[in-house]
């Protein structure tokens, strides 16, 4: 029988897309002891989770929690459980996490349209208002900033366009949450999801999630409880059942309310995480943290500029946390990538679809979106791409980055 030795990872810098290294107060937090899932402490701290999240989702939802998975498990129970076979949706496509949302639509049996940007653009409001006002979609989705791309869509007015339209709105903010601004009830949209493993500066495995009345309204017009679980205090929707039972976000929601249904046995270590993210946010306060952040971006953009390479994608909506650099002619991406990983303990990120082999990406968010790790990133940068025959002006990379992050 092999045996395996005791775990231990390098202690490499993950400047990449995502994940991030997690704040080691959330790490130390996720060390505490196990509870039962319906231990009044539990139960207590599930509530502490509900409202430490309210702010940071920028909402007074009641139904604001957490799903149990990475961020994909929070955007699949969402679009599951608002979206019915045959139901037409449209999503806003202007990335890879544009292209999962429709992946999972049509899973679900969804009548699925869209309205496109090329990457490295955002999808125009006027052709959103024009694809809703087309297609009469009951739902619409998009995601807030897709890291294939390194755009943001702009989101201000989405809730109204669908309102007037009699549409469900959700939003996949699993990249943005924690970074950059997230005004859930300000732009009035009625689902919002997120992860842990980005800004929020955790590990992957917990999506929290907000719902407004109107979802939830359509989220139990679906509700059929398991059999073995059934109670008289909980009556069953009168709409087509919800086609998962684990992403059942009546029950998961009723699980996580004064009704206490035993649906699913929560994540007591992620749980501890993620209420520690969300501790860690609304201490720095949420608009300094924005400001962080965008400090970071400011001062990849100028660095990689400043050595010589081109930023992808149109700056007037660039995330703040994820910056695409062209890969210059001639230089193996991948050499460059897997040097900086060897020789500094730094990763950075390849791409996806029509990008691959075509960017890096350096992300700088979360425990990471700091100045000083930005610029061991760009130096490390600037080191390799000599290495590797790329002309560059010696220091001029963390020079810039330096003069970006202190002229915020």
């Amino acid at each position: 029988m092999t045996r395996f030795g005791d775990l231990d990872p390098p202690q490499r810098l993950l400047m990449g897309p995502g994940p991030v290294n997690a704040h080691p107060r959330v790490l130390r937090a996720m060390s505490a002891d196990l509870l039962g899932q319906f231990d009044p402490e539990m139960t207590a701290y599930m509530n502490e989770v509900m409202a430490l999240y309210r702010p940071i989702f920028g909402t007074e939802n009641r139904w604001t929690f957490l799903v149990n998975g990475t961020a994909r498990a929070g955007i699949e129970a969402a679009l599951v459980s608002l979206v019915a076979p045959g139901d037409r949706v449209l999503v806003l496509d202007f990335g890879r996490f544009g292209a999962l949302l429709k992946e999972i639509l049509e899973r679900i049996g969804a009548e699925v349209s869209s309205v496109d940007a090329p990457w490295g653009e955002v999808v125009p409001r006027e052709a959103v208002e024009a694809a809703v006002a087309r297609v009469r979609p009951k739902v619409v989705a998009t995601v807030h900033g897709d890291t294939s791309t390194t755009m943001a869509q702009p989101l201000e007015g989405l809730g109204r366009i669908c309102q007037e339209a009699g549409a469900l709105s959700y939003v996949d903010a699993t990249a943005t949450i924690g970074g950059m601004e997230i005004a859930a009830d300000r732009w009035g949209v009625d689902v919002v999801t997120g992860g842990l493993q980005k800004c929020l500066g955790g590990p992957s495995g917990s999506a929290p999630i907000t719902v407004s009345e109107a979802a939830a309204a359509r989220i139990f017009s679906r509700r059929h409880v398991e059999k073995g679980i059934r109670r008289d205090d909980i009556q069953d929707g009168t709409g087509l059942r919800i086609g998962a039972n684990y992403f059942d976000l009546a029950m998961v929601m009723d699980y996580w309310s004064e009704k206490r249904l035993n649906h699913h046995t929560e994540a007591t270590t992620m749980l501890y995480g993620a209420r520690e993210c969300a501790r860690v946010v609304l201490e720095e306060g949420l608009a300094a943290r924005a400001a962080r952040h965008a400090a970071a971006g400011r001062a990849v953009t100028a660095g990689a500029r400043a050595l010589g390479l081109t930023v992808f994608g149109d700056d007037r909506y660039r995330m703040s946390n994820v910056t695409a650099i062209v890969i210059p002619e001639g230089v193996d991406g991948e050499a460059v990538r897997r040097r900086m990983r060897e020789d500094f303990e730094i990763e950075i990120g390849t791409a996806f679809g029509p990008l691959a082999g075509r960017v890096w990406r350096i992300g700088a968010m979360g425990y990471n979106a700091r100045k000083h790790k930005v610029l061991i990133t760009l130096g490390a940068l600037e080191a390799v791409l000599r290495a590797e025959g790329f002309g560059t002006p010696a220091g001029a990379g963390v020079e810039a980055a330096l003069a970006a992050w202190n002229d915020g």
